[in-house]
């Protein structure tokens, strides 16, 4: 397998960004009531392989393709520590398929015109067989996936379009659930009314949006009080400059987050400042378990677990080699980080922001390819 990186020129992002915009609902009841089902749900296959488990019973079938064939992935960035643990893993899964010939991979840096400029490019050079996508953001990227799904079999994953065009999509149970664990464990761990003060890390992408309306719905419907909801750009010294704001004005009784890269600096902030930790909802990145463990926190971890970046690659050789595979969604288990299991996933070896639920264990360059010391 010949792994590519391609940079590709920006030229045709104009024509793209003409395309109609797609209406979002981040919000949905239905969506809230079947992810909150899909999170006690028991999954189809290997418990030791969740992320070749599926949610659910329906199945896509794919024709297959003569191997070995050229995959692409269009890749919304590895500009955050939860992406590069996951590319890591994408990138050592490739080498498990023989079917897979040579990996095109493209960086879009955060970027929705790089990104849709790069599926232009992509397509424009007539040498990929299958496409995988990790679209930066839903409505703007929708155009340019349903485009790729003309011209070949497309696999989306992580965050999602607008569309069905896909062979499939895979993702863990979602926004929706992420929320909904988070909010919960507070409402089960302070008292009705109690201030919470809610961190986003960006606006615009549906997992992030539908994290946010589920933690806020079930905060809201168990009577506590929303003290602010922040943007802090994934950026430590802002996150911690906006909590030692927000203690300046009063009591924080919890800190609910949608991603959990800063979790740290949150927590720093309440220690600098001389104040007890909260109940504190973080993710699955070693420093916040270690953190959660050294403290001995009142804490929680969701997951959205980066081994679905090996699902990714799974799916992609599944097609190629005309296998069925769960569709139009694969919704794989999404486990929670619990007091009573965080000592399975502190590892001290590993480094500060690498994720925990990586599904990486078992691979051949486990850990030196994560990082490990």
């Amino acid at each position: 397998m010949k792994h590519i990186v391609q940079t590709t020129a920006a030229a045709t992002a104009l024509a793209f960004c003409l395309t109609p915009v797609y209406a979002q609902n981040f919000n949905d009841p239905e969506e809230f009531a079947k992810q909150q089902a899909q999170l006690t749900a028991t999954a189809n296959g290997p418990a030791d392989q969740p992320w070749v488990q599926y949610i659910g019973d329906a199945m896509v079938e794919n024709a297959g393709m003569e191997g070995p064939a050229t995959v692409c992935f269009s890749n919304a960035g590895v500009n955050n520590p939860w992406r590069v643990v996951g590319y890591t893993n994408m990138l050592e899964e490739l080498k498990l398929h023989d079917s897979i010939g040579d990996f095109v991979h493209v960086d879009a840096e955060g970027s929705d015109d790089k990104q849709i400029a790069d599926i232009n490019d992509l397509l424009a050079g007539g040498n990929c067989d299958v496409m995988i996508v990790s679209p930066n953001t839903t409505a703007a990227l929708t155009p340019a996936v349903e485009k790729a799904c003309e011209a070949m079999p497309v696999v989306v994953f992580d965050r999602g379009v607008n569309t069905q065009c896909p062979v499939t999509f895979v993702h863990p149970v979602g926004g929706y659930g992420f929320g909904i664990q988070g909010a919960e464990f507070i409402k089960d761990n302070v008292d009705e009314g109690a201030n919470v003060l809610m961190l986003r890390i960006l606006p615009g992408v549906d997992v992030l949006e539908t994290r946010y309306s589920a933690g806020r719905r079930v905060l809201d419907d168990a009577g506590m009080n929303i003290v602010g909801v922040e943007f802090t750009d994934g950026d430590n010294a802002k996150t911690k400059s906006i909590v030692e704001d927000y203690l300046m004005r009063g009591t924080i009784d919890a800190v609910w987050m949608d991603a959990g890269a800063t979790a740290v600096a949150a927590v720093e902030a309440f220690e600098d400042s001389g104040y007890d930790i909260p109940v504190f909802v973080g993710e699955d990145q070693q420093d916040f378990l270690r953190k959660w463990q050294d403290e001995g926190m009142t804490a929680i971890a969701p997951t959205y677990p980066t081994y679905q970046w090996r699902t990714a690659v799974i799916a992609a050789a599944r097609v190629i080699e005309g296998e069925a595979v769960p569709g139009p969604e694969w919704v794989l288990p999404q486990p929670t980080i619990t007091q009573e299991n965080l000592a399975d996933f502190v590892n001290p070896a590993m480094p500060p922001l690498h994720y925990a639920m990586c599904g990486c264990e078992t691979m051949d360059n486990y850990p030196q390819a994560w990082g490990a010391q």
